[in-house]
């Protein structure tokens, strides 16, 4: 049984309901929510109920793998509405690379969440969706399910090759024609497949209006099923827990797990959302640090109580430039509108590109380890804000070879490519030329 505002939920076996944090939408299920990502009410979905983890789990988690305790934070989310064994090989699939611990200096750790296909922590969240959302296609008898997705660069990616190969769905990715780095722009253009690249000839605001066209346009919608799959999607983001939990897991067999911070670089505010639900549901974390660039409209709220979204401002953590955050809606709801709450378990930095650069050089001079732009926010706000008994774990978001020339340019040295970043370079370039006149964009998918 849950209490939520007034109401009390009863709940039988397999209905875990979603509702919307707009509170004027229909409640939904899983698999609806997934399938929609928005609520009718242009909310974000959030499920009833949070479970609390056994104590006996947090015992003996430093005895498990990752894909073992991924599987035990994924059936206290999605157990009611998959079957076990389907959850436990979406989970194994997914997670087919590791995320370590990496001592930095001192107490600080980074969590390297670089070492999945295209580099970047949104392979765990991206992976997930796309087992999930085929899963839900096949039970329903769907012939094919279209993902639309807008990026800018690491969505786009990190999404082609979570849905790559994955049957009943079919991806079109689109990106600003010459606005993509060179890296990103082969790792989604060069799959064939069923991802199909449209470079459409304006800028990322250009591609998403296309996008929020297409979902709008009842001709299109009657013609082919149309869904998205960007971080406002719950089979996006709650996936993104299982790292947390493991993190913590690597720190206890170090004996370094009693009293953790973590620090997160935020963009829109989906990946410390899911750390967030992580604590809930019982991760010992002591608190969490926010750490912004100069987009710093969560640290300002922290501050002041007042939230003032404002236009983004282009820096060198690009990932990070983000003005209105998508999941300060889930963050409010989790902690019921209270800037006291919020305030208690989260505190912020925020950081120039002046000051990032000076961290990633510093950094590397004196430790040897090399940070991208955005985990070095996350790195120097535990160096500043950080207690001598605590122990501290930045999420280290994406490979810095994915920000080559920043980079090479910071610390002054060429920097070896990985392979894997190396091997879509070698890849041929494949894309369909697209105007940014929607009439034209709806024509080519009336015609699939």
């Amino acid at each position: 049984m849950t209490v939520r505002g007034k109401e009390v939920i009863h709940k039988s076996k397999s209905d875990m309901k979603y509702y919307s944090t707009n509170k004027q939408a229909p409640d939904a299920t899983l698999e609806e929510a997934v399938v929609k990502g928005l609520a009718s009410d242009k909310g974000l979905f959030m499920p009833y109920e949070i479970k609390q983890l056994p104590a006996s789990f947090f015992d003996e988690i430093d005895q498990l793998s990752f894909q073992e305790i991924a599987f035990r934070v994924a059936d206290a989310f999605f157990g009611e509405d998959i079957p076990s064994d389907t959850l436990k090989q979406i989970v194994y699939d997914t997670l087919n690379f590791d995320t370590p611990v990496v001592r930095v200096k001192d107490n600080i750790y980074s969590l390297e969440l670089f070492h999945g296909p295209t580099l970047a922590f949104k392979d765990v969240g991206a992976r997930f969706m796309a087992r999930l959302l085929g899963y839900f296609i096949r039970k329903e008898g769907k012939k094919q399910v279209n993902v639309l997705v807008a990026t800018s660069g690491d969505t786009g990616s990190a999404v082609a090759n979570g849905f790559l190969g994955v049957e009943g769905i079919h991806v079109y990715v689109l990106y600003p024609k010459g606005k993509v780095s060179e890296i990103q722009e082969k790792q989604f253009t060069t799959l064939g497949k069923n991802i199909t690249a449209l470079e459409v000839d304006g800028t990322f605001d250009d591609c998403q209006a296309l996008v929020k066209s297409a979902f709008m346009d009842k001709e299109l919608n009657a013609h082919m099923q149309l869904t998205s799959a960007n971080s406002i999607n719950v089979a996006r983001f709650l996936p993104q827990a299982f790292y947390y939990f493991y993190a913590y897991a690597q720190l206890k067999k170090m004996g370094k797990a009693d009293k953790v911070v973590v620090c997160v670089p935020s963009g829109n505010f989906g990946n410390i959302t899911a750390g967030l639900f992580g604590k809930r549901m019982g991760l010992p974390v002591s608190r969490f640090i926010a750490a912004n660039n100069r987009n710093d409209i969560f640290y300002q709220y922290l501050k002041t109580g007042e939230y003032n979204p404002r236009p983004s401002i282009a820096t060198i953590a690009n990932a990070m430039d983000v003005g209105d955050p998508s999941n300060f809606a889930r963050i409010l709801d989790l902690y019921k509108n209270s800037h006291e709450a919020i305030s208690a378990e989260i505190s912020g930095a925020t950081y120039t590109d002046d000051q990032i650069r000076e961290t990633v050089k510093r950094a590397f001079d004196e430790t040897g380890y090399l940070l991208d732009p955005h985990g070095a926010c996350g790195y120097r706000a535990l160096e500043e804000g950080l207690n001598p008994d605590e122990t501290g774990v930045f999420l280290e978001t994406a490979h810095p070879a994915k920000f080559l020339q920043t980079v090479e340019g910071i610390i002054g040295k060429e920097m070896r490519i990985p392979e894997k970043l190396q091997a879509f370079m070698r890849g041929t370039k494949q894309s369909v030329p697209m105007s940014k006149d929607f009439a034209s964009f709806k024509a080519y998918l009336m015609k699939r």
